[in-house]
């Protein structure tokens, strides 16, 4: 039996006890949500006919010609009744794409489409692009906005690493044909984590941006910004406003940005953030929450202090270790909410809980008093209240 035959049956058979791998939650959880054992896209869920040619004359040793490297930061939504994520999708050659993956429940089952997102080009071309947040528009389109990367023009000679990122567009009705619009034009120097809120606000879309003055540095600018534009097509904000700015000692020290795009309670609309601190040992990304109202957006209303998700065990170790990231999330109406995560630059989760236990969270957890002292206060006040239950 040659190579290619033995190999072949071996790798289908591996991938398909992937697939279908069933993925329990691990109890019993923080009483805000819930991990699951396994992720739920990784690199060898990716089809083996995207990464192998499959023709025993051009490849007799059936070797992979097109490698995967990770699959993560996953937009998300669901439609009729099925759950898709949208992954950012990076080659071995450093380059990302997207690509649809289908599941019926949500939390395991999830296959790849056939073939990856066609998107198409602008008049100056994406060198890469990632991490699309996908909303469903009151408008009755679906967009995705995700970051645009090019090189840096003012970079010097020689220097093959600065970056410059924007806001690429897409809308679509069914995750198949994509519609390229114009890049979002604002007045900041650079822009990532761009999110449309789902709703119109004054008769015009919402956006919240994340202004920078470099690739990775913030500088002068951060924070969740948010701003308005009459149009999504040749989409331009001439004024933001940081409504949730960086804080000196914080988990979002360095920066921080929106996430997935942002759900409506009867308390106000649930916002799941990124934040960024340094450390020693690199940049470490969490999750935080935070609401703001439903008569004014621009407004927040309640920020639990720390973070709402930080990596754990087998997720701090990855291409870009000690990192978890959020760009989808799925409120269904029954009231359970799915947020997708991918943990170090390398592969996909997913956390579930419900409407109710966010809402808790987020109203009653103590905001950061931002002072050693006023910690040890707010600590020994859960202390004393805690005298009577234990």
């Amino acid at each position: 039996m040659t190579v290619f035959a033995t190999r072949l049956p071996q790798l289908q058979a591996q991938q398909e006890a992937l697939l279908a791998r069933k993925n329990a939650p691990v109890l019993p959880g923080n009483g805000i949500f819930l991990r699951h054992q396994h992720p739920v896209l990784t690199a060898d869920h990716v089809p083996l006919n995207w990464r192998y040619d499959l023709n025993p004359q051009t490849n007799p040793f059936l070797m992979e010609r097109l490698g995967i490297n990770a699959v993560f930061n996953p937009g998300a939504i669901e439609l009729n009744g099925k759950f898709y994520l949208v992954a950012r999708v990076e080659g071995y050659d450093r380059k990302s794409f997207f690509a649809v993956a289908e599941s019926d429940n949500g939390i395991d089952g999830f296959r790849f489409w056939e073939t990856p997102c066609v998107i198409a080009q602008t008049d100056n071309p994406d060198t890469n692009v990632y991490d699309m947040r996908l909303t469903q528009h009151e408008d009755g389109w679906v967009y995705g906005l995700f970051c645009s990367e090019r090189k840096d023009p003012a970079a010097a000679p020689g220097d093959e690493s600065s970056a410059y990122a924007q806001c690429g567009i897409v809308r679509t009705k069914d995750l198949k044909s994509w519609e390229r619009l114009p890049d979002l034009k604002t007045r900041s120097a650079q822009q990532r984590n761009v999110v449309l809120h789902p709703e119109f606000i004054d008769g015009q879309y919402a956006l919240y941006t994340r202004p920078q003055d470099s690739f990775i540095e913030a500088g002068k600018g951060g924070g969740v910004g948010f701003g308005l534009t009459k149009s999504m097509v040749g989409a331009e904000i001439d004024v933001e406003t940081v409504i949730d700015p960086k804080t000196y000692h914080t988990i979002k020290e360095s920066k921080n940005g929106q996430g997935p795009t942002p759900f409506k309670t009867a308390h106000g609309w649930l916002h799941v953030a990124h934040g960024v601190r340094n450390t020693a040992a690199g940049l470490r990304y969490v999750l935080y929450c935070f609401m703001t109202s439903l008569q004014d957006p621009t407004r927040v209303t309640h920020r639990p202090g720390g973070y709402f998700l930080a990596p754990e065990g087998a997720e701090r170790i990855g291409d870009v270790s000690n990192v978890v990231f959020s760009n989808g999330m799925i409120r269904r109406d029954n009231g359970e909410v799915f947020i997708y995560y991918a943990s170090s630059d390398t592969r996909c989760h997913v956390l579930t809980t419900t409407v109710d236990q966010l809402v808790d969270y987020v109203l009653h957890t103590p905001e950061d008093p931002l002072r050693s002292d006023l910690c040890v206060q707010q600590r020994i006040a859960l202390i004393e209240g805690n005298k009577a239950f234990v």
